[in-house]
């Protein structure tokens, strides 16, 4: 880095400065911005030896991260996420994530050119992938690629800052031997690529940095220009895999700004024609060339994902228009009295206001209004005026419909401050508010809204809306006056509460298909109480009427819309999850992950401890020798008059610097965090470290230890051995090997290194006899998983899968102030009619059906004298629950329908004594049963 050459020491024949005799009085030994003690470190001029080496570590490090990596041969972990979305490209599904695509993309081309077309849903972790013949090494090759190359880019890096080759390998071993960074290079996960990426940045920003501190002579030349363009490339590469690339960024942004204040103060060497060339040379290279890269692996996205899916929920409704099949048709831009509309909320993206023949099981207990996110004709409402219309003869016409003959439809058109009534068209009920709390916001400032009346009924005073248009957030001067489609947003005021219809991000329970909540809000925000038509037809406007359509937002609007709705919901991933953590856990390695758990087998992230304790050490050690030399320099030592001193300062403060990007941002975040958002920091803690070391044994003036190398090379030869060592003893954590419990309670230190070491056998010889008998197979307990839509049961007679050999116990019962007589356990086979079946059956339809598991439990009341009482079902029951629906095929075909049973995952083994116990212990996913992923 470049330093201010006003307090530059003479060098000695040994190299070695002489302490001056005042801040004044040291001769420059530099006119420019060259800095002191910098030599030409050109990772493209390292002698044969170093390449050799550098060699020998990548072939290394590719048989540690390729050994068996078919192994789990089943889902792990975050593979539910990016197989999944891997998946969706293929389709070409839409689908919304909080992280960029390029990672995904790269996933997705392995598993393209390896075959896979798309058919794995990757749905739950455990799910087999040989039977569907998924090419799964193939995607997990990308990762484990990234993993390899990561050992020479951490190599060369230490190269390009100084250190002799023997550290360089040391930290290139650091990296092959880090149980944590396997583990993640040998799935189906971006945090591979990530760091990866982030050390490529490294290694680009340190050669150029490196030149760039040569000075004037090696300004603009092809080397400077090739390494400042790779920085970045690299900056874009890194932040078009995860968020976390913007930590880079500001790493390299931080240090370029104090190069352009250095370059500033030099004024004999850099005119300002000369600074401004510098400036704007790494404003181009930092600046547009990311932007450029990361815009342009959108533009892939959004070509590969044409279709609609999942995520598009998350667009709003001009990006979903943009989708195939989600267009719609121009429609009529004038809505008038006895137009039949749909209405769409604004802010959420939670869909158009809704209603269908269920009821609130609390509250008036009268028809459900919601919100819907599909096209739907229970979408559908019609526009009534407060009153009837007249007839020539002034008499009021009566019914719905009377506004369908009107001869002059500009009379009926709502405007601004019109008081009306929405009928819905499918149930003949009309919008409706009174002063009710809702049954699940239930807030004074809340009212419930609901659909009342029936079909002739005329309505009451609690179905008037007056409409308020927003005049800010519609379009045109016409559309500020009057509805009008698409155009106008507006408020629904209710005229005898003052409250205003409302929606937020709030899910109903089930016994409303889980949809979105609407309310009448009497303080509710201005974005949540907006509302627009989306569809709109009407008996009186002519084929040629003027009509409307969404804007096509083009690719800039879609590209902010898409960044804007990642940072919105990656803000939003609050929910605790099994195994995540708080980032001041992550230097001390205090907990993992549970990634994996089948055959008396584990997939545990785990971290090495060597590896991670010495790097922890690296930053602390350069902590306290910040404070100290501050305060030295305070007091006027001239400690940094020493060119090796200042070189310390600065090379060991650029790695540390970059380690603090990298993990403090962290603590701002009240999302989920998990150990693995700690990598990319600890590559520059690693790098600190030896750093440090290489300084210590290699270049600060040690009596017996600068001028003996075979100094340094003992010690990296020790650190290499104990690293591999301890390595090899987690290894079983990070492969899924066999293990056994005595092995995996001598080296767990720590109560809070939570894997469960019951789940291993007591002997290898165990594992042997687990091929031969697949009954005694169990795995790790996991509890049902809730998917949306479950797989229905199979009939009897379907060519599926063997009943499974255990069978998850029941949860415990415990009644509320009452004495428990006795317990008893049974089990019972049904067929998919409920039907139930005898041993012959059931021996008959082994090998032939899929036995799926679900929990019930049945409550007898026995009096004192121990006889049996007959109590009501609704008691027995304890909460009443919505009528059910009276049309039993549904009059919503779209609408999400109600899940009964929870499924069960297969191979389902006993559980344990105490049901969240068990459920904590299960390996899970990021955000699971969530589009966003951590």
């Amino acid at each position: 880095m470049a330093r201010s050459s006003s307090a530059k020491p003479p060098a000695t024949k040994g190299g070695a400065s002489t302490p001056p005799k005042s801040k004044n009085q040291v001769k420059k030994l530099h006119d420019d911005y060259t800095s002191e003690g910098v030599e030409d470190n050109d990772v493209f001029l390292l002698p044969i030896s170093d390449y050799q080496v550098m060699l020998v570590m990548t072939i290394l490090g590719a048989i540690v991260r390729l050994f068996r990596i078919y192994q789990p041969s089943s889902v792990v972990f975050d593979e539910v996420h990016f197989g999944g979305f891997a998946t969706k490209y293929i389709k070409g599904k839409f689908f919304m994530d909080v992280h960029p695509p390029l990672a995904k993309l790269l996933i997705t081309l392995f598993g393209w050119l390896a075959g896979f077309n798309g058919d794995f849903d990757f749905k739950e972790i455990g799910k087999d992938y040989l039977e569907p013949g998924v090419p799964y090494v193939a995607m997990r090759l990308f990762p484990a690629i990234c993993g390899v190359l990561l050992v020479p880019t951490v190599f060369l890096t230490l190269k390009a800052a100084g250190c002799r080759t023997a550290t360089s390998a040391l930290g290139a071993a650091f990296i092959i031997f880090e149980n944590g960074l396997l583990t993640q290079a040998r799935l189906i996960l971006l945090d591979s690529p990530l760091v990866a990426a982030t050390a490529f940045t490294a290694l680009a920003f340190t050669s150029f940095s490196n030149q760039h501190e040569q000075g004037p002579s090696k300004a603009f030349d092809a080397s400077w220009w090739f390494w400042l363009v790779m920085t970045g490339l690299g900056m874009g590469i890194t932040v078009s895999i995860k968020w976390v690339g913007l930590f880079t960024i500001a790493w390299v942004g931080s240090l370029t700004l104090i190069q352009l204040w250095v370059l500033l103060g030099d004024t004999k060497t850099v005119t300002m024609r000369i600074f401004a060339k510098h400036f704007l040379a790494r404003a181009f290279c930092l600046i547009i060339i990311p932007a450029t890269f990361y815009m342009g692996m959108f533009a892939i996205h959004f070509l590969c994902l044409v279709n609609p899916g999942d995520g598009d929920g998350f667009m709003s409704s001009e990006f979903q228009a943009t989708l195939n099949n989600k267009g719609m048709q121009d429609v009529p831009v004038d809505v008038a009295f006895g137009s039949r509309v749909s209405i769409r909320h604004v802010n959420t993206q939670g869909g158009y206001l809704h209603s269908h023949p269920l009821m609130y099981p609390t509250g008036s207990q009268q028809q459900q209004i919601t919100l819907y996110p599909h096209k739907d004709d229970n979408n559908l409402f019609l526009f009534e005026n407060q009153t009837q219309p007249l007839d020539v003869n002034g008499e009021a016409i009566n019914g719905t419909h009377a506004w369908d003959t009107m001869p002059n439809i500009t009379e009926n058109y709502i405007k601004d401050g019109d008081v009306i009534r929405l009928y819905h068209l499918a149930t003949h009920r009309r919008l409706h508010s009174h002063d009710v709390r809702p049954p699940v916001s239930e807030a004074d400032w809340q009212n419930e809204v609901s659909a009342y009346g029936y079909e002739g009924f005329g309505g009451d005073a609690n179905d008037l809306f007056r409409v308020e248009i927003a005049k800010k957030q519609s379009l045109g001067p016409i559309a500020k006056e009057r509805l009008r489609t698409i155009q106008t947003k507006f408020r629904l005021v209710h005229v005898m509460t003052g409250c205003v219809l409302f929606s937020h991000k709030v899910k109903l329970p089930e016994w409303a298909s889980e949809q979105q909540e609407v309310t009448c809000a009497k303080g509710g925000t201005l974005p949540n109480s907006l509302w627009y038509i989306e569809s709109n037809a009407h008996p009186q406007l002519a084929s040629d009427a003027e009509k409307v359509n969404y804007v096509n937002p083009g690719f800039f609007g879609k590209f902010w819309e898409l960044q804007k709705v990642m940072w919105r919901t990656n803000a939003g991933l609050v929910e605790s999850h099994a195994w995540d953590s708080r980032p001041e856990s992550w230097p001390i390695l205090r907990r993992g992950i549970n990634f994996w758990g089948k055959e008396h087998r584990q997939i545990y992230l785990m971290g090495n401890p060597i590896v991670w304790y010495t790097s922890t050490l690296a930053v602390v050690i350069y902590a306290l020798f910040k404070g100290i030399a501050i305060l030295r320099w305070q007091r006027s030592c001239g400690d940094y008059s020493h060119a090796i001193f200042k070189r310390f300062d600065y090379e060991i403060g650029t790695s540390v610097l970059g380690w603090a990007l990298h993990y403090f941002p962290f603590f701002l975040m009240q999302r989920q965090l998990f150990l693995h958002h700690y990598f990319p920091a600890l590559i520059f803690a690693i790098m600190a470290f030896c750093q440090i070391y290489d300084f210590t044994t290699a270049r600060f003036p040690i009596p017996g230890v600068r001028e003996n190398p075979i100094i340094n090379k003992a010690g990296v030869v020790t650190l290499l051995a104990i690293s591999a060592v301890v390595f090899a003893l987690y290894s079983p954590l990070a492969y899924g090997n066999a293990w056994t419990k005595t092995e995996c309670n001598r080296i767990k230190l720590f109560s809070t290194w939570d894997w469960d070491c019951n789940t291993f056998l007591e002997s290898y010889d165990a594992y042997s006899g687990l091929g031969a008998n697949p009954s005694q197979i169990s795995q790790t307990p996991q509890p049902p998983v809730d998917n949306k839509q479950p797989p229905a049961q199979p009939a009897a007679g379907n060519n599926q899968e063997p009943p499974k050999v255990g069978i998850s116990g029941a949860p415990k019962f415990e009644p509320q102030g009452q004495k428990v007589v006795g317990r008893e356990e049974k089990i019972e086979y049904r067929d998919q009619d409920g039907n139930l079946l005898n041993e012959e059956q059931v021996k008959a339809l082994e090998g032939k059906v899929e036995f799926k598991t679900r929990y019930e439990t049945r409550t007898r009341v026995i009096d004192a004298n121990g006889n049996e009482v007959e109590m009501p079902i609704e008691e027995l029951a304890g909460a009443g629950v919505a009528p059910p629906h009276p049309d039993v095929q549904g009059a919503n075909q779209e609408t999400k329908k109600l899940v009964k049973d929870d499924p069960i995952p297969k191979e389902a083994s006993s559980s344990k004594d105490g049901e969240k116990e068990a459920e904590r212990s299960v390996p899970k996913p990021a955000s699971e049963g969530n589009e966003a992923t951590i």
